[in-house]
C-alpha cells in the first residue's frame, strides 16, 4: 500500500514523472505481532517532507510513502523510480542525518536522462547500502 505525501500537479489519472519512495515500517519495533511507536522509517519520512517543503522539486519528484519494501534487514530504505529510468533501491540509511543526502541524490536523479548514479557523484550516505539497480521498462 503507498500513499502520496506530496502532491504533484499531475491529475489523478496521470502517473508522476519520478516518485521518491519510502519505506515507512523500517527499523520497526515489534512486540506480540504489534509495532510499537515510530519506525525508524516514519521519522526518516518525517525528515524528508519538512526538507521536501523547501525543495526546489517538491512538485516534480512526489514523495510516497510505502508500507513495506521487504528490505527488513537493511533498513532504512528508500527509492527512485521514474518512467524510462534506472530505479534505484537504496538501504542502510541512518535515521538521523540522511534525510538531505536522500534529496540531494533524487536530484541528481532527476538530471539524467537515463537516471544512472555514478557512485563517485552520489552523496557520501548513499554511496553505500545501494541494493538494487533496476533496468527501466522497455518503452
Amino acid at each position: 500500500m503507498t500513499t502520496t505525501v506530496n502532491i504533484s500537479p499531475t491529475s489523478p489519472m496521470e502517473v508522476a514523472e519520478h516518485t521518491l519512495f519510502v519505506c515507512k515500517t523500517c527499523a520497526s519495533v515489534w512486540q506480540n505481532g504489534k509495532r510499537l511507536g515510530e519506525s525508524g522509517g516514519e521519522k526518516l519520512l518525517h525528515q524528508l517532507q519538512q526538507l521536501a517543503q523547501d525543495w526546489e522539486l517538491r512538485d516534480q519528484f512526489p514523495i510516497q510513502e510505502v508500507e513495506c519494501m521487504s528490505a527488513c534487514n537493511r533498513s532504512c530504505v528508500v527509492a527512485f523510480s521514474a518512467k524510462g529510468k534506472l530505479t534505484y533501491l537504496f538501504g542502510d540509511l541512518g535515521v538521523d542525518g540522511s534525510a538531505s543526502a536522500v534529496l540531494e541524490c533524487a536530484s541528481q536523479y532527476y538530471t539524467k536522462a537515463d537516471g544512472l548514479l555514478p557512485w563517485s557523484e552520489r552523496p557520501e550516505a548513499m554511496k553505500k547500502g545501494i541494493l538494487a539497480k533496476i533496468p527501466p521498462l522497455s518503452q
